[in-house]
């Protein structure tokens, strides 16, 4: 994830979350804020109740390699806070959940929409 698609301040996460509906999918809980912006922005959410340092920047990482992956359409804000589940999940069901709750939200560019 480039630096400018991430969102860092407290007060954005705190804003975002309280001002929004989460979706519930597995072991994520997302929150989707549409905006009139250019680009769209992640923020990323690790409790300390997943593990230690270690383990939480692993599944960050993990997380941003995933959602490098595709391409998404501009104008909204997602936060991702992850669950302790995912310690019993491998890398390739991070991937599919993760992607199976962006598809439902519909914030994938138009051509991954139409390959379905």
């Amino acid at each position: 994830m480039k630096k400018k698609n991430i969102v860092k301040e407290s007060f954005t996460f705190n804003r975002i979350i309280k001002d929004n509906v989460p979706y519930k999918y597995k072991d994520y809980i997302i929150y989707i804020e549409r905006v009139d912006q250019e680009d769209y922005k992640f923020g990323l959410s690790v409790g300390k109740k997943v593990g230690n340092a270690v383990t939480r920047n692993r599944i960050k990482r993990q997380l941003r390699s995933i959602i490098d992956k595709k391409d998404y359409q501009n104008n909204f804000n997602c936060i991702i806070i992850v669950g302790r589940g995912v310690l019993m999940r491998t890398f390739k069901d991070m991937e599919d959940n993760l992607f199976k709750a962006f598809d439902s939200l519909n914030i994938y560019k138009e051509e991954y929409n139409e390959e379905k």
